[in-house]
């Protein structure tokens, strides 16, 4: 038996493509820091030309969807996932969660400190955004085109 038998050359199980496509998240507020870091990198790789302002709106995107799939499509000992699709014509975000409850638009108020976040989305991603039931919840999706 030679050298090269007994003792076989280690395998690199690394993925040589770059950032995966998804995360998964707790349901929990620090959620919405580790996604942005996560979509930021991802962009940057796979979509290397884009514009920091493309980069930065798809962080922003991604921060409001996480932030309102935390407050109200998780309960206790959920998780979410969030899906990135990048490429030099646009980025697409999707945050899957397990509620059914529909996200809804609600008109801007300077009463309410909360339920901002669709309105944001809808300045930036102008009917590019929106709902698709999943077998076990939901996915709230947004596409922000590159700049």
């Amino acid at each position: 038996m030679t050298d090269r038998e007994r003792s076989p050359v280690p395998v690199r199980c690394t993925p040589t493509g770059g950032p995966p496509p998804v995360l998964l998240l707790a349901g929990e507020p620090a959620s919405a820091r580790a996604a942005r870091e996560f979509v930021r990198d991802h962009v940057r790789h796979h979509a290397p030309d884009a514009s920091d302002d493309h980069v930065e709106t798809v962080v922003l995107v991604t921060c409001e969807l996480v932030t309102n799939s935390v407050r109200y499509g998780t309960g206790p000992d959920d998780f979410l996932r969030v899906v990135v699709d990048a490429d030099d014509i646009r980025t697409r975000v999707e945050v899957h969660d397990p509620v059914r409850r529909r996200p809804r638009l609600r008109t801007a108020s300077a009463h309410r400190t909360r339920g901002r976040g669709l309105v944001i989305l809808d300045a930036l991603c102008p009917g590019r955004w929106g709902v698709t039931d999943l077998a076990g919840g939901k996915s709230v999706w947004a596409e922000v085109k590159a700049t």
